[in-house]
């Protein structure tokens, strides 16, 4: 029987050797912090950063946390402070704070989000909700918002969350409110259709005054230069009258001209 290869004797501790190495090193992806678990010294302070690190096997173990920023929707049906249903939705966009990380761990554990958010979430909100008027919530949105992110910020910060950005994304009301202020909107409409008739009456009516002063002064004026004038002006006002009649009659084509002795002499002959 032949006898094994000299290396294969180093293949056993070599295999072991690798697993070995293989078991102390651990990467951490980018985005990512590593908090180390120590089976004698508990968890430790300081978190590892990105790229390849060494530990200790079964001693110690590593946990990966992603650290970059995580959008989350917070959504609550609250009353105003005129007892107006309202749901609001918060639109959260958050990350922990990497130097806290090993206190994140040993209260919240890596779904810290989920047992955190929801919760200081919808207390902010009927919190701040509960201050403000149906109205006001549409009229001072910006403030509303503003109150809220000031609020969830500091209640973020007591477990060690960085809030980047809060922001509202839906407001809706109770179908009684909206019903309330789409008849409000109908009856503005109506009393400012009603001013605008009015208001045409009106300058209606101020028109037909002024075109009836007008008159009344044109008939004072005729009145006085006929009385001023006498019968010279109405004489003048007969001979025009003549000249218009004549200019029809001579337009008029069923109208002949007689010759006499005094002039032409017009003879109303129809013609075949």
């Amino acid at each position: 029987m032949a006898a094994p290869p000299a290396f294969a004797k180093f293949l056993i501790p070599l295999g072991l050797a690798y697993i070995g190495l293989r078991s102390s090193i651990y990467d951490v992806p980018g985005g990512y912090r590593a908090v180390m678990f120590d089976r004698f010294q508990g968890v430790k302070a300081q978190a590892s950063g990105e790229g390849t690190h060494l530990l200790v096997p079964w001693l110690q173990r590593a946990i990966l946390y992603d650290c970059r920023i995580k959008p989350r929707n917070i959504a609550t049906t609250t009353g105003s402070k005129d007892l107006q249903m309202v749901t609001i939705t918060l639109r959260v966009l958050s990350r922990p704070d990497v130097e806290h990380l090993s206190k994140i761990y040993q209260s919240l554990g890596q779904d810290y989000d989920e047992r955190v958010l929801p919760s200081i979430g919808n207390e902010v909100l009927k919190a701040i909700v509960a201050q403000f008027d149906a109205a006001e919530l549409i009229t001072q949105r910006e403030v509303v918002s503003s109150r809220i992110r000031q609020e969830l910020l500091a209640r973020a910060g007591e477990f060690n969350l960085i809030l980047e950005d809060v922001s509202i994304t839906h407001l809706t009301f109770g179908k009684e409110f909206t019903q309330a202020v789409e008849a409000k909107q109908i009856a503005q409409q109506d009393a400012e259709r009603a001013k605008f008739i009015v208001e045409k009456a009106e300058q209606e009516r101020q028109a037909a005054v002024i075109r009836a002063e007008g008159e009344s002064e044109a008939a004072f004026t005729i009145s006085a230069a006929l009385q001023k004038a006498g019968d010279a002006f109405i004489a003048f006002r007969k001979i025009e009258a003549s000249k218009a009649i004549v200019q029809s009659l001579t337009s008029n084509p069923n109208v002949t001209y007689v010759p006499s002795s005094g002039g032409n002499v017009l003879l109303n002959v129809p013609t075949k």
